[in-house]
C-alpha cells in the first residue's frame, strides 16, 4: 500500500512539473510567396503557468497565508476539504522549496497526502494538490484546460463504491458542480468513468476534488485534488 501511495505522489508530482515547464507549441504564419518578395515568417509563444497560478490554497487574492508546510496542510483539511477533524502528520521534504503532508480524516483513516510548495519569496507554504491510494485520477492531468462538459476518469475504492465530485472555481465558496461516480469498494481498486458539466466560471482557475466519505460518521475520508484552467 505504501508504494502505491508513493508511487501516485510521484506521478502527480511529474505531471504537475512538467505543466509547468510546458509551453504552448509555436504557431508559425504561413509564408507569403510573390515574384520577387517573402513575407518573413513570425512565431508567437503562450506564456509559461506562472507558480502562483499553481496553488489551490489559499488563493492570491485571499489575505490568508502559511508559515509553516503543516499549517497549509492542515488549513487545506479543514477549510478546502471539510474534513471535520483531521490529524496531521510530519512534513516530508522533496527539495528546499517543495514537499508533502499526510492527513488522515480521522485517526486510523486513510491517508490524503498533501502536496505542498513555497510558490512566492515571502517563505509562505500553499498547497498544490493532494492525492489518495483510494482515487486516482487519470483524466483529466494537472492543469489541463476543460470546457463543459468535460470527462472524468481514473481507479478508485469507497464506501459503497461512491466518489464525490466537487469541482470548484477559486475565491467562490460554492462549488460549481458537483457530482458522483462509481468504483470500486471494499478495499478493492475498481475503474469510474464520468462527465461533469458546469456553468460559465468566473475564475480563469480551479480546481477538481474527488473525495469519499466515512461510513461511520459520513465526514470527507480522504480525497485527490488537482489543479484545471478553464477555457
Amino acid at each position: 500500500m505504501a508504494l502505491r501511495r508513493k508511487t501516485i505522489v510521484s506521478a502527480l508530482v511529474a505531471i504537475l512539473l512538467i505543466a509547468l515547464a510546458f509551453v504552448a507549441g509555436r504557431q508559425t504564419a504561413p509564408t507569403a510567396t510573390a515574384t520577387t518578395t517573402t513575407a518573413p515568417t513570425t512565431t508567437t509563444t503562450a506564456p509559461v503557468v506562472s507558480q502562483t497560478a499553481t496553488a489551490i490554497w489559499p488563493t492570491i487574492a485571499s489575505s490568508v497565508r502559511y508559515a509553516t508546510p503543516a499549517a497549509a496542510a492542515s488549513g487545506f483539511a479543514l477549510a478546502y476539504l471539510h474534513m471535520t477533524d483531521p490529524v496531521v502528520g510530519a512534513y516530508r521534504a522533496g527539495d528546499t522549496r517543495s514537499g508533502e503532508v499526510p492527513v488522515r480524516g480521522s485517526a486510523g483513516g486513510p491517508e490524503t497526502t498533501v502536496l505542498v510548495r513555497q510558490v512566492t519569496s515571502d517563505a509562505s507554504w500553499w498547497v498544490i494538490g493532494a492525492a489518495t491510494q483510494d482515487i486516482t485520477i487519470n483524466t483529466p492531468s494537472t492543469l489541463a484546460r476543460v470546457s463543459s462538459p468535460f470527462a472524468i476518469s481514473g481507479v478508485s475504492t469507497a464506501y459503497e463504491a461512491v466518489v464525490n465530485i466537487s469541482l470548484r472555481e477559486d475565491d467562490v465558496s460554492t462549488p460549481l458542480a458537483t457530482g458522483t461516480t462509481m468504483g470500486g469498494s471494499m478495499g478493492q481498486l475498481g475503474p469510474f468513468h464520468s462527465s461533469l458539466a458546469f456553468q460559465t466560471p468566473t475564475s480563469t482557475y480551479g480546481a477538481l476534488v474527488l473525495y469519499t466519505i466515512s461510513a461511520k460518521d459520513g465526514s470527507v475520508a480522504s480525497a485527490s485534488v488537482i489543479r484545471l484552467r478553464f477555457h
